[in-house]
């Protein structure tokens, strides 16, 4: 193939959806007009397809076959019609939403978005050589021109900047321990997919990459003049396998991937609790008396907790971890140790590595049944892992599968043990001659990497679903790719304790959840390194409160540990954060429910919610917790009060003062030890559980927080509640609270109402209001109990 003579296609058939485009030279291009805001390209140069199978792409479902998706299946998506024009240059393709505008020479693609009922310029691949077809190498490239005032979010939890303009991102998951969350790459995930922003003409544009490959993504990092400005996917193996999707948003965008690779789960109501977690203690030679001097800790500061995070010591031999292997000098009965755990209200997850060392009692089991990573003569493939040498479990092995799930059984959940903790699980294979059954269609190691790691949490999972049937099962997973959110909760690897990290693991995080995994955290107080002084380790507290995962997790350089009670003169302080989350959960409840049910991202960016505002897009510290709480966290040392710039297009309210601001303000506000700067935007309800919060504690008393508008508009909501942990809600059994409330000059009327199968069993609920409404406040739906002020705010309590 000459770059003189691109290849030229033709459009040689249509099949319902497909569009299939060939060129003499064999090349083969297909087509699929899945929704009217997804179109997916293939390129197949060659003609050959190198991975057949998907395990990403799971439609508004909430897993894929074990053995994957065939890459031409096409069940879930709705299929619509389309629009097909064709001239003898061009092939054109219309849905509501997207145009797709293929120069057939050279398969140029560009792109249209309908933004405010007009075709706007979303994207379009560079002008020259934008597919590899032959040209350079066997790597799979896609080249797209770039405009400079472009915006790029997305690509995962990547360190440094929100925008990802101008820089180069490698895709390769490694165990990045101690990283720097500003310049650190690669990390621990591998989501190819990601947002463009175009400013002026205010379009958004996703593209997601459907690769198990390690890749690189080029944001405007390098340059060539001989191409123009562009940016590139390029990926060590597979295919150009991609989809795109409009929509007239960044929150359409986001939802429409997250619904594409998998329904969000929906985890027990327990795990959004604060949960323990440290290196530290299960190292300890009396692993049992550190792990139960945590229960008497929180016991005597009071300190609510609903989880522990188990490290891997409880399975040491000497000073090597070994999976499925419980230390009992350590632990000399783990029935008892995680039914004490149980009885205090903790549920314990316990970690579990891929990884079994040459050593481990259970090597030449597994060896023997060919359970293993392998090299061509068929013996194991040696692996770095910690400072031994092992080998990693072949998770395309079905054989391997049954024996995971049955070791996850026998090991942990016959002890009692609630959850598994995959960890370590990046899968750092870099022998060329390492092979994996895939099935029955063997394949090199290094081409699906990624695979092993979705594939494990999924075993995980089947493992504790048949274990505990009726019980909603609860996984956390470090490492991960599209389409994870089906299965864990996860969290950003082991960060380094350091002001700049608390900085930007918050642009992490948004990054995350805006690639379609936002039930996640990070570990609080810093992982790696010297331990935090009281003023970063309190601000970091005061910020992981507000995150789907809390857990304050540690392994220090000088052996201390990351506790609540750490330091004494906070601990009040630390007790009352904790608490005041313990307060939140009814929200983050409802949050987790909307990600599940309705694909929204339990944290994002403000330009998620505010994409009319320029200034969201601009780098900043601040998060949203759903739509209607503001994160403000404190990020350099030494301040007292924090700055803040509102979102344009709502009031704001100072969650703690009741104070009102217009949006698009700057505004400094308290940020003292106890109460974190926290925004409730104008129009809405906050779920919250008044009722006073202990340890080993489930008293509820449901009330809401209502910040009215200032005008006249109405708004309304609901809040959903069900048993917290079972699997009933699949059949409906579940309950909304409804809220409506409306106001004029004088009046403020709300309404409550309960719905669904199972209404939420309350007689009554307390409505909170800002200390400064003074309008007459009329209730239907309930009769007023009684009118009094509760912590500096108007509360209601009515019978319902």
């Amino acid at each position: 193939m000459s770059l003189t003579s691109p290849p030229r296609f033709v459009l040689t058939e249509t099949n319902a959806n497909r569009l299939t485009l060939a060129s003499p030279e064999g090349h083969l291009a297909h087509v699929f007009v899945l929704e009217n805001d997804i179109i997916r390209v293939m390129v197949l140069p060659g003609g050959t397809l190198r991975s057949p199978r998907s395990w990403a792409i799971a439609p508004g479902q909430e897993d894929v076959p074990t053995e994957g998706r065939d890459r031409f299946d096409v069940a879930g998506f709705a299929l619509p019609g389309f629009d097909l024009d064709q001239t003898t240059d061009c092939l054109i393709v219309t849905t509501t939403q997207l145009r797709l505008s293929i120069t057939l020479a050279g398969l140029f693609c560009r792109w249209e978005n309908r933004v405010g009922g007009q075709w706007r310029e979303a994207a379009a691949d560079r002008a020259s050589q934008n597919y590899n077809f032959g040209w350079w190498d066997d790597r799979a490239y896609h080249y797209l021109k770039r405009d400079p005032d472009e915006m790029y979010f997305g690509l995962g939890e990547r360190a440094g900047t929100a925008n990802r303009a101008g820089q180069r991102y490698r895709m390769t998951n490694v165990d990045a321990m101690g990283y720097n969350a500003r310049t650190t790459d690669p990390l621990y995930k591998h989501l190819p997919f990601y947002l463009t922003w175009k400013p002026a003409s205010k379009v958004p544009f996703g593209i997601f990459y459907d690769t198990l490959s390690d890749c690189v993504f080029d944001m405007g990092c390098e340059l060539d003049n001989y191409h123009g400005q562009y940016r590139y996917f390029v990926a060590d193996f597979g295919d150009i396998d991609y989809y795109v999707i409009g929509g007239g948003s960044p929150a359409d965008i986001t939802r429409r991937f997250t619904w594409l690779t998998g329904r969000p789960a929906l985890m027990p109501k327990w795990s959004i609790g604060y949960s323990g977690s440290t290196m530290s203690y299960t190292d300890a030679p009396n692993a049992q008396e550190r792990m139960n001097e945590f229960l008497t800790k929180c016991i005597e500061h009071d300190i609510p907790c609903t989880s522990f995070h188990l490290s891997s010591g409880y399975t040491t031999i000497g000073d090597k971890r070994y999976v499925f292997h419980w230390n009992r000098d350590k632990f000399p009965d783990p029935a008892a140790f995680v039914r004490h755990y149980h009885d205090h209200g903790v549920r314990l997850c316990a970690n579990i590595k891929p990884c079994l060392l040459r050593d481990h009692p259970r090597f030449a089991e597994a060896e023997q049944q060919g359970l293993f990573v392998h090299n061509d003569d068929g013996t194991p493939t040696p692996v770095q892992f910690w400072d031994e040498t092992g080998a990693y479990l072949d998770f395309t092995n079905p054989a391997t599968l049954t024996w995971w799930k049955e070791r996850v059984a026998d090991s942990l959940l016959a002890f009692g043990i609630a959850a598994t903790w995959n960890d370590n699980n990046e899968f750092e294979i870099w022998s060329a001659q390492a092979r994996i059954h895939g099935f029955g269609v063997p394949r090199a190691a290094q081409e699906a990497k990624v695979l092993h790691t979705l594939l494990m949490m999924r075993a995980s999972r089947e493992a504790q679903q048949a274990f505990a049937p009726d019980q909603r099962p609860f996984l956390i997973s470090r490492a991960g790719t599209a389409g994870m959110q089906r299965y864990v909760q996860t969290w950003s690897g082991d960060n380094f304790t350091r002001w700049e990290t608390l900085k930007y693991n918050v642009r992490m995080g948004t990054g995350l959840a805006m690639s379609g995994v936002s039930n996640t955290g990070h570990d609080i107080g810093g992982f790696a390194g010297p331990k935090p002084d009281p003023e970063l380790f309190i601000r970091w507290v005061q910020f992981g409160i507000f995150l789907p995962r809390f857990s304050i997790h540690s392994w220090n350089d000088d052996r201390t540990v990351n506790e609540p009670w750490m330091y004494p003169e906070i601990t009040p302080h630390i007790a009352g954060l904790i608490k005041f989350r313990q307060q939140l959960v009814p929200y983050f409840y409802d949050l987790l429910w909307k990600s599940h049910s309705r694909y929204e991202p339990m944290i994002r960016p403000t330009f998620h919610d505010f994409p009319d505002d320029p200034h969201c897009f601009d780098e900043n510290d601040e998060m949203l917790l759903g739509a209607n709480l503001l994160v403000a966290p404190v990020v350099e040392p030494g301040e007292r009060e924090r700055r803040i710039r509102l979102p344009a297009g709502s009031g704001w309210y100072d969650f703690w003062s009741g104070d009102y601001y217009e949006g698009g303000a700057t505004i400094t506000v308290p940020a003292p030890w106890d109460r974190p700067p926290l925004l409730a935007r104008a129009g809405s309800a906050i779920p919250l559980n008044l009722a006073p919060q202990h340890f080993n504690s489930a008293a509820d008393e449901r009330g809401f927080a209502i910040f009215p508008d200032h005008d006249v508009a109405a708004f309304a909501q609901d809040c959903f509640e069900d048993d917290g942990d079972s699997e009933t809600y699949r059949d409906g059994q579940y309950g909304l609270w409804t809220l409506a409330v409306s106001g004029t000059a004088t009046t403020l009327e709300i309404t409550l109402g309960k719905a669904g199968r199972c209404p939420p069993p309350a007689d009554r609920v307390t409505i909170l209001l800002p200390r400064q409404e003074r309008r007459r406040v009329a209730i239907a739906g309930g009769t007023i109990l009684a009118r009094t002020e509760r912590d500096a705010r108007i509360a209601i309590t009515v019978a319902v």
